[in-house]
C-alpha cells in the first residue's frame, strides 16, 4: 500500500511534521473500461463468425433413367471443371464418347480475364439487359421497390433463351473455396441457369490429358 506524505506546518519556530495518509484507488474508471472492452469483444466476435454458403443438391432418384432427363442444347452448354491447385478448365458442348471427337478442355483461372470473361461473353445479352435496368434505378429513371426490382430481374433470367447453361463439376481434389468462387462468378455474371453436378468418367479421363 503506497502512502502520500503531506507536510504540515508546526507551531511558530518549530519543526514541520509529516502527516501520512493511506492511498485509495478509484475503481470507477476501470469498471468503465471493462464495460467498453466487453462490448468491443462481443461486437468483434459477432462480426467474425464464419459465413456459410448453403448449397441444396437435388436428390437422386434411382428410378430416373438418362433417357428421361431433360435435354440440354449443346451450343448453350458450358462445362466448368475444377481440380486441385485452383485449376479451372472449361469446354462447350457435351462429352459423348458415342459421338467423337471429344471436346478439348481449355485451361483458365479465376481472374477477370479468365473464366469471368468467358461467362460474360456467353451471357452478354442478359448481362447487358440486367445492367441497364439496374443503371436506370440508380439514375432515378426507374423508381420501383427492391422487391419489384428483384422480381423483374428474375423474370429476365426466366425468359432468357440465349444465355449459357453452366454445369459446374469438381473432382475429389478440388477445394471447397473453389466451388464457392465459381458460384460467386455465376452471381457476378448474372448467369440464369447453372448447376453443380458430378463429373462423368469420360470427363475424368479428359482431365488426365488436360494441359497442366
Amino acid at each position: 500500500m503506497g502512502e502520500i506524505i503531506v507536510e504540515e506546518k508546526g507551531k511558530k519556530g518549530g519543526k514541520r511534521q509529516a502527516k501520512k495518509h493511506s492511498t485509495r484507488i478509484d475503481m470507477t474508471p476501470m469498471v468503465d473500461l471493462m464495460c467498453l472492452l466487453i462490448t468491443f469483444f462481443m461486437l468483434t466476435t459477432a462480426f467474425s463468425k464464419p459465413k456459410v454458403m448453403v448449397i441444396t443438391m437435388p436428390e437422386k432418384d434411382p428410378k430416373d433413367k438418362p433417357e428421361n432427363q431433360p435435354q440440354i442444347a449443346a451450343f448453350r452448354t458450358l462445362n466448368i471443371v475444377l481440380t486441385e491447385g485452383s485449376k479451372v478448365y472449361y469446354y462447350i458442348g457435351l462429352a459423348d464418347p458415342k459421338k467423337p471427337p471429344l471436346p478439348e478442355l481449355v485451361k483458365t483461372d479465376f481472374s477477370k480475364d479468365g473464366i469471368r470473361k468467358i461467362l460474360l461473353l456467353k451471357n452478354k445479352d442478359l448481362f447487358t439487359k440486367i445492367a441497364e435496368y439496374r443503371d436506370k434505378r440508380v439514375t432515378g429513371k426507374t423508381v420501383v421497390a427492391d422487391t419489384t426490382a428483384d422480381a423483374a430481374i428474375k423474370k429476365f433470367k426466366k425468359e432468357d433463351n440465349k444465355g449459357p447453361i453452366v454445369l459446374i463439376k469438381a473432382d475429389d481434389k478440388a477445394k471447397y473455396k473453389d466451388i464457392v468462387n465459381i458460384i460467386d462468378e455465376m452471381a457476378i455474371c448474372n448467369i440464369a441457369s447453372y448447376a453443380v453436378v458430378d463429373m462423368s468418367p469420360v470427363e475424368t479421363e479428359m482431365l488426365k490429358n488436360a494441359p497442366k
